[in-house]
């Protein structure tokens, strides 16, 4: 299996915004949820991410967030 990721960035008055990737699982595997957003850097897509995952009632499920680099930025099984 091949897995290819891309570095995105964009400049927002002055700022740098990268976009991240929430993902979110149900126990078989589906997935519920696999939206992109933007974020300064890690820390502001972990808030991002762990406000999106409970404003949608996700925040049980199995779910990863991801940076640009692959690094995962939330993780929860």
């Amino acid at each position: 299996m091949v897995i290819e990721y891309c570095i995105y960035e964009k400049r927002q008055g002055g700022n740098v915004m990268r976009t991240y990737v929430l993902t979110v699982f149900d126990k078989s595997g589906e997935k519920l949820l696999d939206e992109s957003f933007e974020a300064k850097n890690d820390q502001e897509a972990k808030e991002v991410g762990s406000s999106k995952l409970a404003e949608k009632g996700y925040s049980e499920h199995t779910h990863r967030c991801v940076s640009p680099d692959a690094k995962l930025v939330l993780f929860h099984r």
